[in-house]
């Protein structure tokens, strides 16, 4: 199994845990909300029994009992309503309304939802006669609804925190991954420098003493190339600026050292616009994302097949594509293709399209993706950049 399966597996193990660690907080949260909510109740039923017997009261009842048990409710809000909904009294209500009526529509509104919602005790006065009842309308004190949101509150912080620190996670991981391409780009490019050197020394050695013979020029290639490989990983590890350059001519090039190098079986077909398109690029680092596409498509293809390279132009951008007859990316991989180390390939470090990536998105602005895959037909990749000329 591959390093990046595992941490994505870490990864999806815990969002997993906090799942669980946050419904398990919520269940408990809410069961303490209702055990609350029901010792509420139950404290309504005392005080609505208190309201009954002052109601009933006659000169002889003794209301110490009943007035202390109306008077400690100093959190529950209540509003008491006769049989045809008028207020008699409340208690722990703030009421709206610039004078005395408004503040009774708004107290009634208040009962009426009550009402409706079920919170409501209702009170016979008399048995014999059936209107002849109050209403204990109350609700949830300010106490337990700070309890019944509190923990979405603090989920929210939690998750919000947990945003937080996966963002400063993964920009600290970035700015470290950068760092390690800096300094390895750095150092390749310097232990290329000395032996490229001396290779280039030694072909005009070799020019003067045999200047008729054939594979002289061939090597003088190769050590070109390696110098250009040179240059490459110095320009990975700063920040190379983009200067005006012939996409066509670039995209030509990498066809033609492509097509030396890779199969007669292997048709590289050209797909160019008759205009030449002009645009800032580095041209030594885009050939190299071209070349990666080309690499990966003839890989992709087992050396048999036809890679297509098409440019056209758009009112503020540049569209290039490179497709292949493969055998395609699965659903599951396209979004990995471009991650550090992630490779379906027996061999290979998975670097090529994490480096393509950075050049097109970081060096030059754009935008590189894939575009279309499908098993046994082929791949097709997109660059898209502006047309900044």
């Amino acid at each position: 199994m591959q390093w990046t399966d595992r941490i994505r597996q870490v990864k999806i193990i815990l969002v997993i845990a906090a799942i669980v660690i946050a419904v398990v907080s919520l269940v408990v949260s809410n069961s303490l909300v209702k055990e609350l909510a029901e010792e509420e109740h139950n404290k309504m039923e005392v005080w609505a029994e208190a309201m009954r017997s002052l109601n009933m009261a006659d000169e002889k009842t003794d209301l110490n009992l009943v007035l202390k048990v109306i008077n400690e409710n100093n959190t529950i809000p209540v509003i008491v309503t006769d049989a045809e909904g008028n207020i008699q009294t409340y208690r722990n209500v703030k009421l709206k309304g610039t004078n005395f009526e408004d503040s009774m529509k708004y107290a009634s509104s208040i009962s009426s939802s009550l009402i409706r919602s079920g919170k409501v005790i209702k009170i016979s006065l008399d048995e014999s006669q059936d209107n002849d009842y109050i209403n204990v309308c109350y609700d949830d004190s300010v106490m337990l609804k700070r309890l019944a949101s509190y923990p979405y509150v603090q989920l929210g912080v939690v998750m919000l925190f947990v945003v937080i620190a996966i963002f400063a996670l993964l920009t600290s991981k970035r700015a470290e991954q950068n760092k390690v391409w800096v300094g390895l780009s750095k150092e390749t490019a310097h232990q290329l420098g000395t032996p490229i050197s001396s290779l280039m020394a030694w072909v005009e050695i070799l020019k003067e003493n045999y200047p008729d013979d054939e594979l002289i020029p061939e090597m003088n290639k190769d050590v070109k190339r390696l110098e250009l490989i040179a240059e490459r990983f110095s320009k990975i590890g700063s920040l190379p600026e983009p200067v005006p350059a012939s996409l066509n001519e670039v995209m030509t090039h990498v066809i033609e050292y492509m097509d030396r190098r890779t199969s007669s079986k292997v048709a590289f077909i050209r797909d160019f616009p008759d205009k030449n398109i002009i645009i800032k690029i580095n041209a030594s680092l885009f050939e190299w994302v071209i070349e990666n596409l080309c690499k990966n498509a003839v890989d992709a293809m087992e050396g048999s097949g036809t890679i297509t390279l098409h440019i056209h132009e758009e009112p503020e951008k540049i569209i290039i594509e490179v497709s292949d007859t493969g055998k395609g990316i699965k659903k599951k991989d396209i979004r990995n293709v471009f991650r550090p180390g992630f490779t379906t390939k027996k061999r290979g470090w998975g670097l090529g399209l994490s480096l393509a990536k950075r050049i097109v998105e970081e060096y030059h602005k754009g935008k590189i993706y894939v575009k279309n895959s499908e098993i046994g037909k082929g791949t097709t990749f997109r660059i898209e950049m502006k047309a900044n000329i």
